[in-house]
């Protein structure tokens, strides 16, 4: 999961002068919208286009459609379908399409728009188009238009000399009854947060939902005592969001991704000190975004960036790391003082991942109006931080609630221990009370997190898994006021897994709880298994199980290897679900005998190389060693036992890479081969084949991969 108030004028004139500038060509359909909502304007001219395909990149790209220039065109291959598309920057009213074609026009095709770039509707098809110049009338939002050519008229491909798209700014900038001026006021130590002039503690949540289903949301929200909802991204699709919520008197906190987020892994490095494109680029989208939605009345403030002070670490070495930190928090000074010089209306932070970050921002970033920071485990300690850093401007929480993964102990198989629904429920509790005992400083919090996932991630931290409300949602409420349903979640106070140890794949074992719900009502069991801590896999997997006449639960253990997590979801009929979790090991199943191909030579049709794994290391002994094949059809490994030897079992214990279709065979010379055992019905994990033979080699031919990848194996046995 896996993560300051006075503004300064240093700089201000300049860099406004140069955001405004680098954004004057986005700015340009979107300021002539907003001035004139009711105007149709042409929207496409020189924006961003891209097609299925073009006849020739040199002389007919899918951007001459766009440019203005009716001596240039598009073309595409000579085949059907083909698109072409245009991005308008953002959302906006579509009125008009303008085709102009060129001989080579389509004889049916539809108009399409969308408000993501994913998802399409048709606003318009025909069948009996005629070439030439063709008006289409639009009543659609959209920020993506797309012609879908669906047949050709010619044997040529699909070819338009001018592409017009004509519109007004959706919904005069989203919402309705103009923005709310949001101000931090107050002195040193005495700040608070104010709409429209009234005070305003935020309680928040972090939004994951798709923004298409925010208004399903919001009574729910509402009823919770929710006045915010915090984002990480700002884009065409954040206007569903902003409306819904605005209609529900809820404010959004719009945030503005960074590079790098928390590492590498949240979307590359970057480097702050000389990468002066990516900033200045970055810099002008953000004021487009800005200036699409600060007259909206469901924005809040403007966050910049996400955990990018501490991911720099994983991109930098300890000599470099400081001086990027500082040049990032610059860079976050710069922007907001762009977005200052274009929306007095409401304040701009920035959120890191400790207060460790809140140095550089001290001494870089003036310009923000107050402090954010997640935490988790450590959340009471913010205000010890904040005391002794000696800081002038206020904070939020941006993200809270129970301990994380990267902050819990390991449990007994090795793996971190997730609290119980209990313990996150009074984790949530707890840290409210915290930040409200930072008075006048701590100006509310947007926890973690308003999501629907209900996978590895969403069980740890979301309040509704699968849709279901969870104890720690009902904290959430109490904490902040609201008024949810009366009925509550089942409790499950404990769960014992009856295991002592490691249980063999196809093992049963017998899972006892104690679950309390408090309305009496009819408890549902569903077990669910996790293999994130052996694939990284986030899925849910319904267990193999039985509920039992006495409430107990039999569940029968997976067959691949490693440290498996068990989740019982408790269901009470009403929307509400408890969930425990335990961890439970797989190994491989005893054998009797002895081995006797450990430490014999083995050899192998390929192995991989780059990662160093040698046949060998299938007959070491060692669970932890493994071989692997190149990625293709078929693959062999054999075992030379020295002479010809009489033998009941063979285990092979695959790695993720497994075989779906394999043959066991032996031979006395190494050429001429004898299968003893075959099966295409492979699932990996360990196979424990009771077919015996006799013979000097023993050989597994993979005939079929499980996976794209090659065939591994961290143990191929034979006992005797």
């Amino acid at each position: 999961m896996p993560s300051t108030l006075q503004r300064s004028g240093r700089r201000a004139a300049v860099l406004a002068l140069v955001a405004i500038t680098a954004a004057a060509s986005w700015l340009l359909a979107v300021n002539t919208a907003q001035a004139q909502p009711e105007d149709v304007a042409l929207l496409s001219q020189d924006r961003p286009a891209s097609a299925s395909s073009v006849e020739n990149p040199d002389y007919t790209p899918a951007s001459a459609a766009f440019d203005g220039d009716p001596g240039t065109r598009w073309s595409s291959e000579f085949a059907d379908p083909q698109w072409i598309q245009v991005d308008l920057g953002a959302v906006f009213d579509l009125k008009r399409v303008d085709l102009v074609w060129e001989g080579a026009y389509a004889s049916s095709y539809a108009i399409q728009v969308s408000t993501d770039g994913t998802d399409w509707s048709t606003a318009y098809r025909t069948q009996s188009g005629k070439g030439g110049s063709e008006t289409i009338a639009l009543d659609a939002p959209g920020r993506y238009v797309r012609m879908h050519g669906l047949e050709r008229a010619t044997g040529y491909g699909y070819s338009l000399w001018s592409f017009d798209v004509y519109g007004c700014t959706a919904g005069d900038g989203g919402g309705s009854g103009g923005a709310a001026a949001v101000e931090v006021t107050g002195t040193q130590g005495d700040w608070r947060l104010t709409v429209d002039g009234e005070p305003f503690t935020v309680k928040g949540l972090t939004w994951g939902p798709s923004t298409a289903e925010a208004e399903r949301w919001m009574p729910e929200l509402k009823s919770m005592g929710v006045n915010t909802l915090r984002t990480w991204g700002t884009d065409a699709s954040s206007l569903p969001l902003l409306d819904a919520a605005a209609a529900h008197d809820i404010k959004v906190m719009l945030g503005f991704w960074l590079l790098p987020g928390g590492g590498p892994g949240s979307g590359g490095c970057i480097d702050y000190v000389t990468d002066d494109s990516y900033k200045s680029q970055t810099l002008a989208d953000i004021v487009g975004w800005v200036e699409t939605y600060r007259d909206h009345p469901g924005v809040l403030m403007w966050n910049v960036g996400n955990e990018s002070v501490l991911g720099l670490q994983n991109c930098y070495g300890e000599g470099e790391v400081d001086a990027q930190r500082h040049a990032y928090t610059s860079f976050v000074n710069d922007v907001a003082v762009a977005i200052h010089a274009v929306d007095d209306q409401h304040p701009v932070t920035s959120t890191d991942a400790w207060t460790g970050a809140w140095p550089y921002y001290k001494a870089n970033a003036p310009d923000l109006d107050l402090l954010s920071v997640n935490a988790y485990q450590v959340v009471c300690g913010v205000e010890e931080a904040w005391n002794e850093g000696g800081y002038d401007k206020p904070y939020l929480i941006t993200e809270t609630g129970p301990a994380g993964e990267w902050e819990v102990p390991d449990d007994a198989n090795g793996v971190p221990d997730e609290p119980g629904d209990i313990a996150k429920a009074e984790a949530y509790t707890q840290a409210w009370e915290c930040i409200t005992g930072h008075e006048g400083v701590a100006l509310g919090a947007t926890m973690f997190h308003f999501g629907t996932e209900g996978d590895f991630g969403g069980v740890w931290f979301n309040l509704i898994p699968g849709g279901n409300r969870r104890l720690a949602y009902y904290a959430v409420a109490e904490a902040y006021g609201g008024s949810p349903q009366a009925n509550t979640p089942p409790v499950i106070a404990s769960m014992d897994l009856g295991l002592d140890g490691p249980v063999t794949g196809g093992e049963e074992f017998t899972v006892r709880l104690d679950t309390v719900d408090p309305d009496g009502d009819a408890v549902e069991y569903i077990p669910m298994v996790n293999s994130a801590y052996i694939n990284g896999s986030w899925d849910m997997l319904l267990a193999d199980y039985t509920v039992n006449g006495d409430g107990t639960i039999t569940v029968r253990a997976p067959e691949i290897l490693g440290v498996w997590k068990l989740y019982v979801w408790a269901e009470d009929g009403h929307g509400n679900v408890g969930v425990e979790s335990a961890s439970f090991e797989v190994t491989v199943p005893d054998v009797e005998g002895r081995n006797v191909a450990a430490g014999k030579p083995t050899t192998a049709s390929t192995f991989q190389e780059w990662g160093g794994h040698t046949p060998d290391q299938a007959t070491d002994g060692d669970l932890a060693t493994r071989w692997a094949s190149e990625w293709a059809d078929p693959q062999w490994i054999q075992v030379d036992l020295g002479e010809r030897t009489e033998f009941h079992t063979v285990q092979l214990v695959w790695e993720t890479s497994y075989a779906a279709a394999y043959q066991v065979q032996v031979s006395d010379d190494g050429r001429t081969w004898t299968t003893v055992h075959e099966t295409s019905g492979g699932d990996g994990g360990a196979d424990t084949i009771t077919d015996g033979g006799a013979g000097r080699y023993v050989r597994v031919l993979g005939t079929e991969r499980g996976t794209e990848w090659g065939y591994s194996l961290y143990e191929f046995g034979v006992y005797a």
